[in-house]
């Protein structure tokens, strides 16, 4: 697992933390592109590959690192392509609704929902986690799934549960569910 810590930790995991200092492999530890040698950068593309960067600010910081790289840099395209590819395995290996559903803390985000998100967004082109919960946002999937969610009759000990009880939970789930996207998406801003 990739860690990282910085003298602001205070605040929320996704704020803007500042400097980061984080292992990516075998001791070595990355600050920002100015550090970065060419004798780091065989490190972090094990690390891409080995999943071991993997969670959200991480990778958001690695693909930052990355793209700030010179076009000079060895091997600059086979760690953008690891790099690609640790995206895709966070999101299909459920890392990215595991972090989804860490940040909600009374209705768990919809794995329906993302999976749906997914069959939308093309693996070949940009960054699929952004793309993915890109879709989520723009094409309304989290109101459509959390009423799909508040009217089954398992949310309700197994009876079917009135119009008004759906709308409310319903209205509850689609909340809370919209501000951690909310969060979440704030990686990609700036």
């Amino acid at each position: 697992m990739s860690t990282y810590s910085s003298a602001s930790d205070q605040g929320s995991i996704y704020s803007s933390p500042g400097r980061q200092d984080y292992q990516v492999g075998a001791g070595t530890t990355m600050s920002n592109a100015s550090t970065v040698n060419t004798t780091s950068l065989p490190a972090l593309l094990q690390s891409l590959r080995s999943h071991t960067i993997n969670t959200l600010p991480a990778l958001r910081r690695t693909e930052r690192l990355v793209a700030s790289l010179p076009a000079s840099t060895p091997n600059k395209a086979e760690i953008a392509k690891a790099l690609h590819d640790a995206w895709i395995y966070y999101v299909d290996y459920h890392s990215l609704l595991n972090e989804l559903r860490g940040l909600t803390k009374f209705y768990p985000f919809s794995e329906s929902c993302l999976e749906e998100a997914k069959r939308g967004v093309s693996k070949g082109s940009g960054n699929y986690c952004y793309g993915v919960l890109k879709r989520v946002k723009d094409h309304g999937l989290v109101p459509t799934h959390a009423r799909a969610l508040a009217a089954k009759p398992v949310m309700w000990g197994g009876r079917k549960p009135s119009l008004s009880e759906v709308q409310k939970l319903a209205g509850a789930c689609e909340a809370e569910w919209t501000r951690v996207l909310t969060i979440v998406l704030r990686h990609w801003d700036g």
